[in-house]
């Protein structure tokens, strides 16, 4: 789905955490001894240099280009202004053959993820023509197993793209690695705010709070149901007319949809944009209980249109207090998934498909149709009433990412590829799907349920399997995939 005008003014509103780009620390090296013996080489290793610098200069990332290094002492040099810049991803571009010694300093200093590529000039050599000269621009690639090594043994990750230089095989998995530092990027400065408290009994949800900093470095910042509460106690009649406005524009309203309840709805999603604003925040999860139809009630009730239109603009948002889920649904959409908070809400046996959705907070930029804004008497399992939204993902292909936890503490990221299929659905104020894995829709269930994932997820999007695994390494954490009904374990980088 195209956004909406009043949709697009939505998200060009305020701060977005869309608005934050990754730094790429860019770097090319030769050896120093090659340069007098063949006077015609070190000029073309500085042209191929400056087309793999136009090309990430193309890509939406800022990029710190230290230039040219020839021997240890300026990569050295190189290493200290990469540190400074302190870059979400460092490339190193190999040019021809180096001695480890040279890119080692880099590595250790900047303190970052580490991408090798080699491309040489073309496709082939041509033997019958080329000198020791010529081919010297052609072997970077022979470096490759020794920087392998030295980092192994030195404890340091790192990736390699072996291709040519106007290969579109090879720009696509280094593009890959980009968005991969996008998702680095947003979570190395998030800001997620978590408010209220778990849903009582949801064991999978308890989130540590510490291992979340420690593992992303990002910023989690407990909220009281109370921070919103003030908000929405300043929020003006015609600001609740406006909103209400631009709500009508983007969703279709339904005739179960109550005055006052849409009103507060409003209400409430103008407080939380003011919320996000004053806390700085770049995703949020929520839940809160209430009682008796007191106004923490009331609030609890009135999140999903306002965190709807937050997810829309790039600030994920998840009931249920589900934090984890809240970062899932970052990734997603950092690499331009989309990402919609999702759990199984059935199977259709007949049709293989896995139904999915949840009755809260949507990705509306990734529905098939004008969502539907509906009004609900009752939340299933929760307190209070007051509207939903409803809508079903676009048919085609989807991803579903999930931030699961090992028995150490550790985190892994999960995904599986489906395809969205055309057919019936609940009509009942959710965000549903019908996803085919390729498999016996109970077997994918069985699969995906063993693989330490909670019972929410990410619903993104297009096939991204490849990409949040080359964020789970630049992320310094485990992947694992579910292909059909086989769970498929990666411990290792692209």
């Amino acid at each position: 789905m195209t956004m909406t005008s009043p949709e697009q003014s939505l998200v060009q509103a305020g701060r977005t955490s869309r608005d934050i780009k990754p730094t790429i620390g860019l770097v090319a090296g030769g050896l120093a001894a090659y340069w007098p013996q063949f006077p015609q080489l070190l000029p073309q290793l500085r042209e191929s240099t400056a087309y793999v610098t136009q090309r990430f200069e193309a890509m939406d990332a800022e990029v710190v280009d230290v230039g040219f290094v020839s021997d240890a002492e300026e990569a050295a040099v190189a290493a200290e202004t990469l540190r400074v810049a302190d870059p979400d991803l460092i490339v190193m571009f190999l040019t021809t053959y180096l001695t480890s010694s040279m890119v080692l300093p880099i590595a250790q200093r900047a303190n970052a993820p580490v991408l090798i590529i080699d491309l040489q000039p073309s496709e082939r050599m041509d033997h019958d023509s080329f000198g020791t000269g010529e081919w010297l621009a052609y072997c970077g690639q022979c470096s490759v197993p020794e920087v392998g090594n030295l980092f192994r043994r030195a404890g340091i990750d790192f990736r390699s793209v072996t291709g040519h230089l106007r290969e579109d095989r090879a720009w696509k998995r280094i593009e890959r690695w980009v968005a991969a530092a996008h998702a680095r990027a947003r979570l190395r400065k998030a800001r997620h705010g978590l408010l209220g408290h778990l849903y009582p009994g949801m064991l999978d949800v308890a989130t540590d709070l510490t291992q979340i900093s420690v593992t992303f470095g990002s910023h989690v910042e407990v909220l009281e149901i109370d921070d919103l509460r003030v908000r929405i106690e300043e929020v003006t009649s015609a600001e609740v007319e406006e909103r209400k406005v631009l709500t009508a524009e983007i969703f279709e309203v339904d005739d179960s949809v109550i005055d006052e309840d849409f009103t507060w709805g409003a209400k409430v999603s103008v407080a939380l944009d003011r919320l996000v604003e004053d806390f700085k925040l770049d995703s949020i999860a929520y839940y809160h209980r209430g009682l008796d139809g007191e106004i923490h009630e009331r609030i609890g009730a009135g999140f999903i249109l306002g965190a709807s239109l937050l997810t829309a603009r790039g600030v994920p948002a998840a009931g249920e207090y589900e934090l984890r889920n809240s970062i899932a649904m970052l990734i997603s959409d950092s690499v331009g998934a989309g990402g919609s908070f999702t759990e199984i809400q059935g199977i259709n046996f007949d049709d293989g498909v896995v139904e999915m959705g949840h009755d809260g907070p949507a990705h509306l930029d990734i529905s098939n149709r004008k969502p539907l804004l509906r009004g609900l008497g009752v939340f299933h399992g929760k307190r209070g009433y007051g509207v939903s939204v409803e809508f079903d993902v676009r048919p085609g292909p989807v991803t579903t990412l999930g931030l699961g936890q090992e028995r150490d503490g550790s985190y892994v990221l999960v995904a599986s590829e489906g395809t969205v299929a055309p057919g019936p659905l609940l009509q009942i104020g959710n965000t549903t799907s019908r996803v085919d894995f390729g498999a016996h829709p109970g077997e994918w269930v069985d699969a995906w349920s063993a693989t330490g994932v909670d019972h929410h997820w990410s619903l993104s999007v297009g096939h991204h399997a490849a990409t949040y695994r080359a964020v789970a390494s630049l992320l310094g954490i485990a992947f694992r995939e579910v292909r059909g009904n086989e769970v498929v374990e990666h411990r290792s980088p692209l």
